[in-house]
């Protein structure tokens, strides 16, 4: 069975465990008491970095690096993510680490509250605001949602490099095709039940998007109510919540190798953030959509209240794939087969806000 290495990010510290020869092995926490938001696993070197995003209260949030799996990090001598002068604003959060993937070798993103999107040329070390995207003409009309106003979503095109799909909540999904030299708000079809126009051009509280492995253009988007898939790269977007218990949620990742499947965690509604029908259960499609199966083998049987955060739901690039997820009760369970079944690797952790895997040497 592959090696796998699981971070998972909670409000105090950073948990890494590892799988070797089938086992689990679950250390730390490192970054003690400082919330992790966002992680990120670049395997395109010749040894895996790690990105971590933590947030001290007292110094403030920072991005650190490892590339020994965990074992030591590295803080830049001077703020690696740093909002201009000129903007009038400073960095409350790092929501998002998403190394570009192999068509940009050392590009990584940065996605920040406030409604910010940096970029890395040196795999993460230090970032440029993307300008574009900040001095859009609408963002003076972005409005932020109950979690902040935050770019949370970045997903780049491997066929080419220059084509990059952010989401902000709640601004909702902004896509270029110029490397970010300009910008276009692609929510057609998304709705926004919260304003009075409920189809606007932008203004939706997109909560997390995913990319299809094999069809490129199609991807899987969880609103705050809806489910949708577009298979022309966000330009339009199918409400496909139809068979799930509740089509509120925040979490969805796609099969890092089959095509058309995706999983979603539905939560009851946006006043009681609680598990659909208070059952503990992934829901996959393997149809894009067209139907969807509960996955629950290994998963608690009794009533259950632990939500899945956006990025607390991934799936690793091993074979046959590992899914895992962590939820607000601080518990972290993993799946060795697509998600069939699942095992518990640990409880009684901190609130788990983000959860990224990669199968390591």
């Amino acid at each position: 069975m592959t090696d796998v290495l699981l971070a998972v990010g909670t409000r105090k510290g950073l948990f890494l465990a590892r799988r070797r020869r089938g086992e689990w092995d679950v250390q730390g926490p490192h970054f003690a008491a400082q919330a992790v938001y966002s992680l990120g696993i670049d395997t395109r070197g010749p040894r895996p970095r790690l990105l971590a995003g933590a947030d001290s209260a007292h110094w403030g949030p920072s991005v650190f690096h490892s590339d020994d799996l965990g074992e030591t990090w590295q803080e830049p001598s001077r703020p690696a993510v740093k909002y201009p002068r000129y903007t009038g604003t400073s960095l409350e959060r790092v929501w998002q680490l998403h190394p570009a993937g192999p068509a940009a070798p050392d590009v990584v993103y940065a996605g920040t509250e406030p409604g910010g999107l940096f970029r890395s040329e040196d795999r993460g070390e230090t970032f440029e605001l993307v300008r574009p995207l900040w001095e859009h003409p609408s963002r003076e009309k972005w409005v932020p949602g109950g979690g902040g106003l935050a770019v949370h979503t970045v997903i780049t095109d491997p066929r080419d490099a220059d084509a990059v799909t952010v989401a902000v909540s709640t601004a909702g999904v902004f896509r270029t095709l110029d490397g970010g030299a300009s910008w276009t708000p692609s929510n057609h079809g998304v709705k926004a039940v919260f304003l009075p126009d409920q189809h606007p051009e932008f203004g939706q509280c997109v909560h997390k998007i995913a990319q299809d492995p094999v069809d490129r253009d199609r991807l899987y988007l969880q609103n705050h109510w809806g489910v949708y898939r577009s298979v022309d790269a966000g330009a339009t977007w199918t409400d496909i919540g139809d068979g799930l218990p509740s089509d509120f949620g925040f979490a969805v990742a796609a099969h890092p190798r089959r095509g058309d499947t995706a999983y979603f965690f539905p939560i009851t509604a946006d006043i009681d953030r609680v598990p659909a029908d208070h059952r503990c259960r992934v829901f996959r499609t393997t149809d894009a959509g067209g139907s969807w199966e509960a996955l629950s083998r290994g998963l608690p049987e009794e009533d259950h209240y632990g939500t899945v955060l956006r990025d607390a739901l991934t799936v690793d690039d091993a074979d046959p794939a590992g899914v895992y997820f962590g939820n607000r009760n601080g518990e972290l369970y993993a799946s060795a087969d697509d998600g069939d079944s699942w095992r518990q690797l640990a409880s009684h952790l901190p609130d788990v806000l983000c959860v990224r895997a990669a199968a390591v040497g």
